[in-house]
């Protein structure tokens, strides 16, 4: 296990410096995320069942595709793309329901289509909303340097109580959601975040507008919902009764697998931006 997941890091953290770095000549990063969210939402449609009415999981991945290239549709009209979008997405999946056979549990199906959007989709459009932030004109790549430590936060983070918990973890987090997971471990997962987000105080080419303390609180957040991430995703593999999302990513599973974190840490790091960087 451990071996497999050091060989996915070997190509996947190289990949991600690259298509987060160079946003041109095209977008790389909304690129990489387009795939795997659609490669995301393929396997929560699978768990769910969603798979058994294709026309709907089809819909659902396109939808979930176009929430995660929003960001870079230009506009004049009042309505914002994000409304338009999930305004369309509720008439055009409700339309189809009426044409379809009328099978059992269409309507779950439809609802569980709609949480996928929602779910993989909105979540990670978060990311992309970040990358296309102008900066600041004392750090222009403010927004770039923001994606990097919510990827790597997390990643830190999940590392960090991965290692710790299997060595000393002791006391269930969670043992009817994920028996695996440890208070040992969300306490250095806690850590790693905090010594990643610390990294970016340092003046390096990655250098973000951020004291001590706000590195310190914006790490604590960023591997909090990280874990209610991973937590959330638990939750949904055990109620469908499997241990991984697929087995996309040897020693992580599936595509939603290593996803799960970055949705609800990407999410917390725009706000964060939002409100103490704009």
């Amino acid at each position: 296990m451990l071996k497999k997941r050091l060989v996915t890091a070997l190509w996947g953290i190289p990949l991600i410096i690259v298509v987060v770095w160079f946003n041109t000549p095209i977008t790389w990063f909304t690129l990489l995320a387009a795939v795997c969210g659609g490669l995301g939402v393929f396997e929560f449609y699978r768990l769910a069942g969603v798979l058994k009415t294709i026309p709907l999981a089809i819909l659902g991945g396109i939808i979930t595709i176009l929430f995660i290239i929003y960001p870079h549709i230009r506009y004049s009209f009042n309505l914002p793309p994000a409304s338009l979008v999930l305004t369309g997405a509720v008439i055009l999946s409700l339309i189809m329901l009426v044409f379809l056979p009328k099978e059992e549990g269409l309507f779950i199906h439809w609802a569980t289509m709609a949480a996928g959007v929602l779910y993989i989709g909105w979540m990670l459009s978060f990311l992309i909303l970040l990358r296309l932030e102008p900066g600041t004109a004392a750090f222009p790549e403010a927004g770039r340097n923001f994606v990097f430590l919510a990827l790597f936060a997390t990643f830190g983070s999940d590392t960090a109580a991965y290692f710790i918990g299997k060595a000393i973890g002791r006391h269930k987090l969670s043992p009817q959601i994920s028996p695996g997971k440890t208070w040992e471990g969300t306490a250095a997962g806690i850590i790693g975040g905090v010594i990643i987000c610390l990294l970016f105080t340092i003046d390096t080419p990655l250098q973000l507008p951020l004291n001590y303390w706000q590195a310190v609180l914006l790490g604590v957040l960023v591997s909090v919902f990280g874990q209610i991430g991973d937590l959330v995703e638990s939750l949904v593999k055990r109620n469908y009764g499997v241990k991984d999302s697929g087995s996309l990513m040897p020693g992580h599973g599936g595509m939603l697998d290593r996803m799960d974190s970055i949705l609800f840490a990407g999410v917390v790091v725009y706000i964060y931006y939002s409100l103490a960087v704009v």
